[in-house]
């Protein structure tokens, strides 16, 4: 909205502009109408008192100020005080008082300078029609004293005023009410403005809490789960077999220490905002480190790539790695296979993921849907426009199938996936049946 502006309107109605047109956000609405306009009020009065005097000394056919004049005079400008704290109040009282002073026979002048105040305040506080009608009120009084009640009401022997001086008179009721529509649009405008600022900052916030929360989840439930599998079968054969405990034990130490490593990434990421990151994120090129970390937690994974892989884009491996990591989780923590299938399918403008298992569910119902990892995973391809289903196979076990549109890429195999097309990487565990 800023820059709608001609540059000439942004250089002089800038910053002070701005704030002087909306309400500091900072600052509680309460006490802003607390804050009483003592300066501008008394600037008015001293403008209303000494400019009716001079202009009373030009219009000698009209009634001299007198002590009940200046009164109305200075009722009238003391109103502007409370204009933000009762906008409507001082509109009706800045007219009252105004058409009293015309009433009178009062010369003219700046006495409608509280007026135009009152009803500007009250247009832009929101109250509208309450200013219409003070406005409308000094505007018909003026009509009827100027050209029909003259005969009945102060000076003596005044005549009709010219009907001329009614557009004058309309001019200026047109004026005071567009420029406070103006400025009263304006100020809606600026805070709608603010607001959404404020909610895209939101936004942001969030998805980037997300996105957090997503890379710790993906990274802590794959090597926790490896780590529980290795704890319990080192557990099993700390005493009947000493040297597949150590085996788990290495396993262990080399998971925590991946998983570390890490975590240590996402949080130095976050202590540098705006800094690329030092280390490159996860992609499909560490799919054989991910196959033989689940090796050594009991788990057989066949990769399968099929097709010509195509570059892709940082955001996309990552999310395909992730999607690979957490289904192969999954089958570790709740399947009873020890086997899992993986394919990656290369399809024109597409990458395709199939992650299978034939086991029952052990330890609790396959996470259909309600896992934590599940909805990361339909995060990850959602903020990528693509999709993932998971559930039952229909012949036993569990699948998981995630589709990931690419942009237009040059074919490579390059920092891609890691085996040609149709190749069969067969990872065999190394721990014993009680993993």
């Amino acid at each position: 909205m800023e820059n709608t502006r001609p540059p000439w309107a942004r250089r002089c109605l800038g910053p002070v502009w701005e704030r002087w047109l909306s309400v500091p956000s900072d600052t509680p609405r309460g006490r802003w109408a607390a804050r009483l306009p003592w300066l501008s009020t008394l600037a008015v009065t001293v403008v209303v008192m000494v400019g009716s005097g001079f202009a009373g000394r030009g219009q000698p056919d009209r009634v001299a100020l007198d002590p009940f004049g200046r009164a109305l005079l200075a009722v009238g400008a003391a109103q502007l005080l409370f204009r933000h704290r009762c906008p409507r109040t001082v509109a009706l009282g800045t007219a009252a008082t105004s058409a009293a002073y015309l009433a009178a026979g009062y010369p003219y002048g700046p006495v409608f300078l509280p007026l135009a105040l009152g009803a500007f305040a009250a247009i832009v506080a929101g109250h509208r029609k309450v200013a219409w009608c003070a406005l409308g009120g000094v505007w018909v009084t003026h009509l009827l004293v100027a050209h029909w009640l003259y005969r009945v009401l102060p000076p003596p022997h005044d005549g009709p005023a010219p009907w001329g001086q009614e557009l004058f008179v309309t001019a200026w009721a047109v004026a005071v009410v567009a420029l406070s529509e103006l400025v009263r649009v304006r100020r809606q405008q600026i805070a709608e403005a603010r607001a959404e600022r404020a909610a895209a900052e939101r936004r942001r916030a969030d998805e980037e809490r997300l996105r957090i929360a997503r890379e710790l989840h993906d990274v802590l439930a794959h090597s926790i789960s490896v780590i529980n599998v290795q704890a319990g079968v080192g557990l099993a054969l700390l005493d009947s077999d000493p040297e597949q405990a150590r085996t788990a034990l290495t396993t262990i130490k080399s998971a925590s220490k991946e998983a570390l490593g890490e975590v240590r990434q996402v949080l130095d990421a976050l202590r540098t905002p705006g800094d690329a990151p030092r280390a490159p994120a996860p992609g499909l090129d560490r799919l054989p480190e991910l196959t033989a970390q689940a090796e050594r937690a009991g788990l057989t994974v066949h990769l399968t790539t099929e097709g010509t892989p195509a570059v892709l884009t940082p955001g996309t491996d990552l999310a395909a790695f992730r999607i690979v990591q957490e289904a192969l989780t999954n089958t570790v923590r709740h399947s009873g296979s020890r086997t899992a299938r993986v394919l990656l399918h290369h399809a024109p403008g597409a990458l395709e993921i199939r992650v299978d298992d034939d086991g029952p569910a052990t330890g609790g119902p396959h996470p259909a849907g309600g896992g934590n990892g599940l909805v990361g995973m339909r995060e990850r391809a959602a903020a990528l426009g693509g999709t993932v289903e998971a559930g039952p196979r229909p012949d036993g076990g569990f699948r998981v199938l995630a589709r990931i549109p690419l942009g237009k890429g040059k074919p490579t195999g390059k920092g891609q996936a890691p085996d040609t097309d149709t190749d069969t990487v067969h990872r065999t565990a190394a721990t014993e049946e009680e993993s």
